[in-house]
């Protein structure tokens, strides 16, 4: 026999059904205006400064620096009279005169300077002045003063290895870069435009690439500590190894090129070779000995004259200080004499000579045009 079914279980699940249905539809119909469209998003934008103290820094010697900076455009006339552009490079203000620095090799050449300055401006530059020894070139604009902002030098003297540099220019075209690095090594040597070295050069592993030319390293007070100047490199960009012209003979050359159109630098007329150990144990030398072994000593010029001898099989002359400041190697020579001195001053050379320390006076000559 089948028993009989309660009507409250007969009927349950049919009622609850019909509840969940009329309950849904009044959800829906209080909630028609909401689901029409989505939430709005919260578009507020979070002003927290999330830079760092070294980012801050940064960013705060960019804007400082980058006005000083201007990017410089290099034209040839074509066959049909019109403007070509051939080069490019940078360059910083470094006066209110509107005078302006960048390397030589950037405006070699030119038929048509054009500056443009951070603000926008782009106006005609005349060339000042070159000096090919150390491949530096000041320019002219003719700009009101108020569009001048004039970079700060330092002095190079004071700079040390692993100090932390930045390089501001405008690579590739690229205009207005900032690049940051450390000084990898000071007191090198790069060729200049005559073949001479150009001594007391900085090195860096801050990147400049071509279209860096000319364009300001600076110091974390964003002062000049030197111009970019050349790379090593077998790509033609940057692979760590970049070189600049120290701010102390930037200063020096522009000052010059302003007030006389010309720089002229000291010279000794010596050849120099490495001391190494060979010969060392050759001279019987101290092995911590540090100066200029020298080669040849031309009688034609202030060296030889004053009595510096070139290196024979019984004896080499070791430069050790110069006015009683210790001379480390060749290149360490030459940037203390281009900066430090002028052709017809009298200076003092200590030679190390085979166990005795001489003092030879010697009277600067004027450094001849170019070597090949």
């Amino acid at each position: 026999m089948i028993p009989k079914q309660s009507p409250l279980r007969i009927f349950s699940v049919p009622l609850l059904l019909l509840a969940a249905f009329i309950l849904g539809l009044s959800w829906r119909g209080q909630n028609t205006e909401a689901n029409s469209a989505p939430p709005a998003l919260n578009l507020a934008i979070d002003t927290t400064d999330y830079l760092s103290e070294t980012e801050r820094v940064f960013a705060t010697i960019y804007e400082t620096v980058a006005p000083s900076v201007v990017s410089i455009s290099v034209s040839a006339r074509t066959q049909g009279q019109s403007f070509v552009q051939t080069a490019s490079g940078s360059g910083f203000v470094i006066d209110m005169d509107g005078h302006i620095v960048t390397n030589f090799h950037v405006v070699e050449g030119a038929q048509r300077i054009a500056v443009t300055m951070f603000d926008g401006t782009i106006t005609e530059a005349r060339l000042i002045a070159p000096d090919r020894d150390s491949d530096l070139a000041v320019l002219k604009v003719d700009v009101p003063q108020e569009r001048l902002r004039p970079i700060r030098f330092a002095n190079s003297d004071n700079l040390r290895v692993g100090q932390t540099v930045l390089a501001l220019g405008n690579p590739f075209n690229n205009d207005w870069t900032l690049t940051s690095g450390i000084i990898s090594a000071l007191n090198r040597s790069i060729v200049g435009l005559n073949r001479f070295s150009i001594g007391g050069v900085i090195q860096t592993d801050a990147a400049i690439n071509p279209g860096n030319s000319g364009g300001p390293l600076v110091n974390l007070q964003g002062e000049l500590i030197g111009v970019n100047s050349q790379i090593e490199s077998q790509v033609r960009a940057n692979s760590g190894v970049g070189f600049a012209v120290p701010s102390n003979l930037v200063a020096k050359v522009a000052r010059s090129l302003i007030q006389e159109g010309r720089m002229r630098y000291s010279y000794l007329g010596i050849s120099s070779r490495p001391i190494d150990l060979d010969l060392i144990r050759s001279f019987n030398l101290p092995n911590n000995i540090r100066g200029v072994a020298v080669l040849q000593a031309d009688f034609n010029f202030p060296a030889g004259q004053a009595g510096v001898q070139s290196i024979s099989n019984n004896s080499v002359d070791i430069i050790t200080a110069i006015d009683g400041r210790p001379i480390r190697n060749f290149d360490d020579m030459i940037g203390w004499l281009a900066i430090n001195t002028t052709p017809g001053q009298t200076i003092t050379l200590t030679i190390y000579r085979m166990g005795q320390v001489v003092n030879l006076p010697v009277t600067l000559a004027e450094r001849p045009g170019r070597i090949n």
